[in-house]
């Protein structure tokens, strides 16, 4: 039961970059939180630093200052969930250079650091026994994205 736990926890698609956006929509679009030259910069860096998350065309097209702030920002999460896991991974790395306190801020962001402190002791390594399945299975969650999980066979 406990290997199926961790192992539930570790690929649950709550931690997918599409789900947390999702989830951090709300919060990114509200309140003006982002304001025009940091949503600005963002989709500048997507399409500059990575051509192949945002074209020419659609970078001008979330730039254009007849739509609201709000209506391009929601258009361009919409977009980039639609467009696959990397697209949504670039666009939290893009928000942490450009915004890193709203960043720091996200509701995501909270709860993993929530769990991270609450389950795990990071950079250290844990070993737990599952005494049914006679299976060592060791983490080292020394970085909050890397976790590497090996099984032993006694």
């Amino acid at each position: 039961y406990l290997l199926w736990l961790v192992l539930c926890i570790l690929s649950s698609p709550d931690q997918s970059y599409c789900h947390r956006l999702q989830h951090d929509m709300y919060f990114l679009t509200s309140n003006s939180r982002l304001n025009e030259q940091v949503v600005d910069k963002i989709i500048l860096q997507l399409n500059r630093v990575y051509p192949q998350i945002l074209t020419n065309t659609e970078a001008e097209k979330f730039r254009n200052p007849k739509a609201s702030l709000h209506t391009r920002l929601s258009d361009l999460i919409k977009h980039l969930q639609k467009k696959g896991e990397r697209h949504c991974q670039e666009f939290y790395r893009a928000l942490q250079i450009n915004a890193e306190q709203l960043y720091d801020e996200l509701p995501s962001r909270k709860i993993l650091k929530t769990t991270d402190s609450a389950e795990i002791d990071t950079d250290k390594e844990r070993c737990v026994l599952n005494d049914r399945a006679k299976l060592f299975i060791c983490y080292d969650f020394s970085s909050a994205w890397v976790v590497k999980a090996v099984m032993v066979l006694l």
